[in-house]
């Protein structure tokens, strides 16, 4: 193709070139031609006459179309000094005034000239006419259209070009014919593949380490790379002579001028042992002939007797990584090295560790306890597992031990001094078939936790320094997997001891509720799941439940801290949609602080809180309501007292931390006496074989069964019908049936604003307490009504109310519609109040503030009984 295009580009400048001389010459000719038919027209005899005589156009204008069309001239015209035309090959320009400009002819000179007309570019020459005293009579202009020329010059081309296609059609016939010719003989390769197929060729044939000849059929050696001159000693001069020549051992050099196939057959070569392998070459190509390698036996033998045992070295190591440490168990882990040693290494194994790491804590002491230990015979008198033994000094064990290095005992039956700590059981050992023992510590990062033994006995061949290093890679590996799962117990014990001190051992007494809880650990580790009872003023319960995503010490501390915000946020008495928004806050300015405190990547170090999520409930006896709020939580399931299970609409929020400043909302549901409210984790519901629907409808069939069962019996047979076979999360359970107060119980009056009011409410409150049998505290009553009804007064608005609710304490509460809550302080020997609210914060055993939606509620908590309050007063 490169020589395609050189040609194309060379006959096309040479065609360029050569019209472009032919125009050059072309322009010479027509100024040429113009020149001579002006001047000879100007100088013919008669025509200086013609132009005297009285009619010059009919002397004149004959003569020039004779001699124009003679001469091939486009235009012969003769005109007088005033530029009027006698002739012109159109006769109806003639006796008009000439167009153009010949200053140079009217002053007597020859003019050339150049015009571009219609009809192209003209060459005109205009010569003047002299009489015979010197004064000009006339002159005359002969011109010619240069396309005319060009024309002529044209016509030639095709002749030029078909010459120049004709020698690109040869050049290029020739260049394929010598480019398919040069592919046959190099098989279509270029000529950098060849070199670099040559260059391969020559580095691999003699590089490689096994000798390769190539041999014609006549028995001429063609061809010896360097480790068949090696192998075979060949003569420097070998190639092209005759293998009969060359001194072979008399098998080789039959196999090689036989031209046989033969498949790694041995062969004596001096003193080396060679395998052999020939094939013909007559099917690839070429002539005919064998292609015979040689391999040296010799060393391949030691090697083939090297890679076999590391072949089963790499085997047994291999198993051992899938077999040992599949589990965070360090006892288990301790049982995988002695079952899989036994007997693919040692008859017998055993495995002693400090007593610390089998709690997960750090080796402390040379006092080891007997973790594993696996034998070909049930029977044997190596001690068993659980036994306490101190490795006395001397013994394999104390010596590995004490310098962290494996010990040999090749030869246990010859006494070389490790029998001196025990000498009968040493006696009893060898007696029993025991012969050779390697006993290897238990390292891993630095720190000495146990020893393994491995022990051969009957015939199994003694123990070798080699088994040494495959016993220390065994130990080696078992080490790291024991050290992982002492960690691990040891996190997961602190993580289990967090999170059971963090979750509440008993529910409070209250009278609102029937609860039942159950907590279920994942496998995989300890979680963040909660659950909590907590009592509200007014025999309210608050019933919460949550979940911290992950698992681990980090899950356990943040449940922990979301715990105790609940129960601080609770003391405040907010509603539930209000204390998830303030729990929502306080989780993400902790995950801000977090991220500050971890130069602001956003990583926290696993701080973080948001993801967790919460359900909060407050029930109320006395109303027969719950009020349900949840960030990012499942609803709570309600079994009413005829069975009918539902899952209420309660509008979800976002996860805490997550909600921005988007609001909390909360529902209101009406609970019959009976129902029973279940509150649970996604731990319950979801797995990872199961789908989320599939766990609720396993969750509503088991409580919509037995709707006579109680809380605890609910709690069982929710876990029975819905727990994953394998928990991968955290399951907490809260089961809760209504109670309703006894309207009896409660005394509720409307006050009036006035002063006068507070004597008649005082009275009726002592008429209720006296119903109740609550005599005893009657006066202090009458004392804490009396204050709180005459702050309402004074500083409330209406509508005020009293109630009292006679439940495991006497509540009192007093409502009105301000929202200014009153602040407990020591009034000054000069003031006039400001002594009500101490008094009543002394007579009462709690006292606190609830907002409602059109007010506020002032309450206390008194003891039922008059003794309790000794002391108070």
């Amino acid at each position: 193709m490169l020589q395609l295009v050189l040609v194309l580009l060379l006959g096309l400048a040479a065609a360029a070139a050569l019209v472009l001389q032919a125009r050059n010459e072309t322009m010479h000719e027509a100024r040429a031609r113009s020149l001579v038919g002006a001047e000879t027209f100007a100088h013919a005899p008669g025509t200086l006459a013609a132009m005297k005589s009285a009619h010059p156009s009919a002397l004149l204008q004959p003569r020039a179309e004779q001699a124009r069309k003679a001469s091939g001239l486009d235009y012969i015209v003769a005109y007088n000094p005033a530029g009027i035309r006698w002739t012109h090959p159109d006769p109806s320009l003639i006796g008009k005034h000439v167009i153009g400009h010949a200053d140079e002819a009217y002053a007597g000179h020859t003019q050339r000239s150049m015009y571009i007309t219609p009809v192209g570019p003209v060459v005109d020459t205009t010569v003047p006419v002299f009489n015979s005293k010197g004064r000009m009579v006339g002159l005359v202009s002969a011109g010619i259209n240069v396309t005319n020329v060009n024309a002529r010059v044209s016509e030639q081309l095709p002749l030029l070009l078909g010459s120049a296609a004709g020698a690109l059609v040869l050049v290029s016939a020739g260049a394929t014919l010598v480019g398919r010719r040069l592919q046959r003989q190099t098989h279509g390769l270029e000529p950098a593949e060849l070199r670099r197929m040559y260059e391969h060729h020559d580095a691999v044939l003699h590089a490689a380490r096994e000798g390769v000849l190539i041999v014609a059929d006549d028995g001429l050696l063609l061809l010896a790379n360097d480790e068949a001159r090696r192998l075979l000693a060949l003569p420097t001069d070998a190639e092209m002579r005759n293998v009969a020549d060359l001194g072979l051992d008399p098998p080789i050099a039959e196999l090689l001028v036989s031209g046989r196939v033969a498949n790694d057959e041995i062969f004596p070569a001096g003193d080396r042992m060679v395998a052999v392998n020939a094939r013909r070459t007559a099917p690839y190509g070429g002539p005919g002939g064998s292609m015979v390698t040689l391999r040296d036996t010799t060393e391949l033998q030691a090697l083939s007797g090297k890679a076999a045992a590391a072949q089963r070295r790499l085997g047994l190591l291999c198993d051992a990584g899938t077999k040992i440490g599949t589990s965070l168990d360090v006892v288990r882990t301790a049982e995988e090295l002695t079952r899989f040693a036994v007997p693919r290494f040692a008859d017998y194994a055993t495995v002693d560790l400090v007593e610390p790491v089998l709690q997960g804590g750090d080796p402390v002491g040379t006092a080891m306890r007997r973790a594993a230990v696996s034998g070909i015979q049930e029977e044997h008198p190596l001690f068993p597992v659980g036994k306490v033994i101190e490795f006395g000094p001397g013994t394999p064990q104390a010596v590995g031990f004490g310098t962290g290095e494996p010990v040999l005992e090749a030869d246990m039956p010859s006494f070389t001094g490790w029998q001196k700590h025990d000498p009968d059981r040493a006696r009893r050992l060898v007696g029993f078939g025991i012969h050779s023992m390697i006993v290897v510590p238990l390292r891993a990062r630095g720190v000495l936790m146990g020893v393994a033994s491995f022990f051969r006995s009957g015939q199994a061949p003694p123990f070798e320094q080699q088994d040494v290093s495959i016993a220390e890679e065994l130990v080696g590996r078992t080490a790291v997997a024991v050290d992982n799962a002492r960690r691990y117990t040891r996190e997961h014990t602190m993580a289990v001891t967090l999170q059971r001190s963090l979750l509440p051992r008993e529910l409070p007494e209250q009278s609102a509720l029937d609860v039942a809880h159950c907590y279920l650990p994942a496998q995989a580790g300890v979680g963040g799941d909660w659950f909590d009872v907590i009592p509200l003023p007014g025999a309210r319960v608050a019933l919460t439940v949550g979940d911290v995503v992950g698992h681990g010490l980090h899950a356990a501390a943040t449940m922990g801290r979301l715990r105790t915000a609940i129960h601080n946020f609770s003391a405040l008495d907010l509603s539930p949609d209000e204390l998830l928004a303030h729990l929502d806050e306080l989780a993400a300015r902790s995950d801000s602080d977090a991220a500050a405190g971890s130069g602001g990547d956003g990583d926290g170090q696993g701080d973080n809180v948001t993801g967790a999520t919460c359900l909060y409930a407050v029930y109320d006896p006395v109303a027969r309501q719950a009020t349900v709020a949840t960030a990012g939580h499942f609803g709570p399931a309600l079994v009413l007292p005829d069975g009918t299970v539902s899952f209420p609409d309660v509008p979800v929020s976002p996860p805490l931390g997550l909600g921005g400043s988007l609001p909390v909302e909360a529902a209101e549901l009406h609970l019959p006496e009976g129902s029973k409210l279940v509150l649970f984790t996604d731990g319950l519901i979801e797995d990872r074989d199961r789908d989320i629907d599939t766990g609720l409808e396993l969750l509503r069939s088991a409580l919509g069964t037995g709707a006579d069962r109680d809380p605890q019996e609910t709690c069982a047979a929710v876990l029975d019908a819905a727990l994953p076979a394998r928990p991968s999360d955290d399951i907490a359970l809260l089961v809760a049936r209504t109670r309703v107060l006894d309207p009896d119980r409660v005394a509720e009056w409307d006050v009036s604003p006035e002063p006068a009011a507070v004597s008649p409410v005082r009275s009726a409150c002592a008429r209720a307490l006296d119903g109740w049998g609550l005599e005893e505290i009657g006066y202090v009553t009458e004392l804490i009504v009396s204050e709180l009804i005459t702050n309402a007064i004074r500083y409330g608005t209406q509508p005020i109310r009293v109630r009292l609710i006679y439940d495991r304490k006497l509540i009192c509460e007093v409502s009105d519609g301000s929202s200014t809550s009153p602040h407990l302080r020591r009034a000054a020997t000069t003031d006039e109040g400001g002594r009500g609210l101490f008094l009543v914060a002394q007579l009462a055993e709690r006292w606190g503030t609830r907002y409602t939606a059109r007010g506020k509620v002032i309450w206390t908590e008194q003891p039922l009984w008059d003794s309790e309050l000794e002391g108070r007063v």
